[in-house]
């Protein structure tokens, strides 16, 4: 059994759905996770984003990490998908591997065969189309007053102020970028968006980014 250390609070509820699906699935798996937890403070974190300041973000992120290793941790995660936007400039600040949500995803992707996505998640990871990280595929964007939407809508759930027509409404936006675009798949892109909706329950072709980041964590955390 290895551990594993979770960088939480870059969206309590992305961490809490983290924390009890790893959990679930372990216990059905008749292991018990070694896990270590750390808090970021979202703000801070949507701060240097917004900035642009990404060795500082990637500095902010690589101390919680580091205490994680002290804490026992021999791989950590972030359970967000904005962060990973400074993977570059965090990777050689670490001692430790990073379960990188990207690279979860693009296995996916190809064992699938996609090749034409769309994101939803927060603006900076819809704006950026996940930073170049995602070779092979493309990267629709959606219209500009969808992203703002989508956007908006997802920062509500950070908020914990989501609104009774969000859901709808990316429903709506995700219909069409099939529809419009030719999209074979949303990619749920916000590790938050599980407190509205998941792969079951969305109605219409999704991938759940932290649904693969869960599954290759608890590889991690099985592993000998």
């Amino acid at each position: 059994m290895a551990c594993v250390g979770i960088v939480g609070g870059l969206g309590v509820g992305a961490t809490v759905h983290y924390y009890e699906t790893i959990s679930r699935i372990c216990k059905a798996r008749g292991v018990v996770p070694d896990l270590v937890f750390v808090h970021a403070d979202v703000g801070r974190g949507q701060g240097l984003v917004r900035g642009g300041k990404l060795a500082e973000l990637a500095e902010y992120l690589a101390g919680f990490v580091e205490r994680l290793e002290r804490a026992g941790a021999v791989a950590a995660a972030l359970p967000a998908v904005t962060p990973h936007i400074c993977i570059r400039e965090l990777t050689p600040l670490l001692a430790i591997p990073l379960i990188n949500i990207v690279e979860t995803l693009a296995t996916e992707l190809i064992a699938r065969k996609i090749k034409r996505v769309a994101l939803m998640g927060s603006i900076f990871t819809v704006q950026g189309s996940l930073w170049g990280q995602l070779a092979g595929v493309e990267i629709v964007r959606p219209q500009p007053e969808e992203i703002a939407f989508i956007g908006a809508a997802y920062q509500r759930i950070l908020d914990d102020k989501t609104e009774a027509g969000d859901a709808g409404g990316l429903r709506h936006i995700a219909r069409e970028l099939q529809r419009r675009d030719g999209v074979e798949a949303i990619l749920l892109a916000g590790t938050d968006l599980a407190v509205i909706f998941d792969e079951a329950t969305a109605g219409f072709p999704c991938i759940d980014m932290a649904r693969l980041h869960i599954d290759a964590i608890v590889e991690r955390l099985c592993a000998q």
